[in-house]
């Protein structure tokens, strides 16, 4: 799958009372809301940003967009094109920290609480950029 720089989808925002509710009609499990318009406008290019990002990584259809012209709002609500701008959302989850449980030996473990300084994660994944012969994915 060819990573494309941005993705365009028309969002339903509509008022649900307190706020704003945003859905993307193509995109199954992508909504998210909001205390003003302002702000759901805001939140919506964030989410879809994220379901683009997983339907990526999951390698689930990327649907074409309904053409924006042909989706009627609900009373009160409106429909806007939403840019979902992959670069940075790529970057930002390639760099997102996963927990990995690590085993050394007590004695080691005994060395290392004389050095609070020093950062473990830090020297293992040097270590491991080293070992695999690596460096940081530039996305």
């Amino acid at each position: 799958m060819n990573k494309v720089p941005y993705y365009t989808y028309p969002a339903v925002f509509y008022p649900d009372g307190d706020g704003w509710s945003v859905e993307f009609p193509d995109l199954e499990n992508c909504f998210t809301s909001a205390d003003s318009l302002e702000e759901a406008l805001i939140e919506a290019q964030s989410i879809l940003e994220d379901c683009m990002y997983f339907r990526e990584v999951q390698k689930d259809e990327i649907p074409e967009p309904t053409d924006v012209d042909t989706i009627v709002p609900p009373e009160g609500g409106l429909v806007q094109r939403v840019v979902a701008d992959m670069g940075p959302t790529r970057r930002a989850w390639s760099k997102k920290s996963v927990k990995k449980t690590l085993t050394v030996p007590s004695w080691m473990e005994e060395e290392l609480k004389k050095h609070e300084d020093i950062n473990v994660s830090f020297i293992l994944q040097e270590a491991i950029k080293k070992e695999l012969n690596i460096k940081e994915p530039s996305l």
